[in-house]
């Protein structure tokens, strides 16, 4: 499937603003409903700001921050790709570890992987006509676990990194997945 907004930023505090911008004006022409456009545009930057704080925390100028939008139907999907190491547990982040559950709360589903580069990636889907059914309570809880099943942030990242990553990675890169 080919994406129907693309944007490709350095990875910079500043560009989070301008990608939250960008998915208000997508949302305002699809005519989303005002709650489920500030769940898609508050994922979206959860998943941006993840980038920026973990993906190039050494690196000076950062590097790339990419997203991807596509339509399909009543589904939007998000998928959220830089080049940095890849999604684990850092005792010694910055962050409280929450990112990644909420994205899941807000989300219908998300999926965490590695393209065939080696990108990491995180695949967001939306229902657009707002019969949300709960990514954390359904799709998102037999592939990422639902926030609070684990003892710590550290063990969500952990079981959702090994749990959504396969060796090899998707073999869908931008399909939407499929609903049972």
């Amino acid at each position: 499937m080919t994406p129907d907004m693309e944007l490709a930023l350095p990875a910079r505090a500043e560009n989070i603003a301008l990608i939250r911008h960008t998915f208000g004006a997508l949302g305002e022409a699809l005519a989303v409903d005002e709650e489920l456009l500030s769940d898609v545009r508050l994922a979206v930057t959860e998943a941006c700001s993840n980038v920026v704080v973990h993906a190039y925390a050494e690196d000076d100028p950062p590097g790339p921050l990419e997203v991807l939008a596509a339509l399909d139907g009543e589904t939007l999907t998000v998928l959220v790709r830089d080049e940095g190491p890849g999604i684990a547990p850092h005792p010694d982040s910055p962050g409280l570890g929450l990112g990644l559950p909420l994205i899941a709360s807000l989300a219908e589903s998300v999926q965490l992987g590695r393209d065939e580069q080696e990108r990491t990636e995180v695949c967001m889907t939306f229902l657009l006509s707002g019969a949300h059914t709960n990514g954390a309570a359904a799709g998102a809880s037999a592939a990422l676990g639902a926030p609070g099943a684990h003892d710590t942030p550290e063990d969500f990242e952990a079981s959702a990194t090994a749990e959504t990553s396969p060796a090899g990675g998707r073999d869908d890169r931008f399909d939407p997945p499929t609903r049972t």
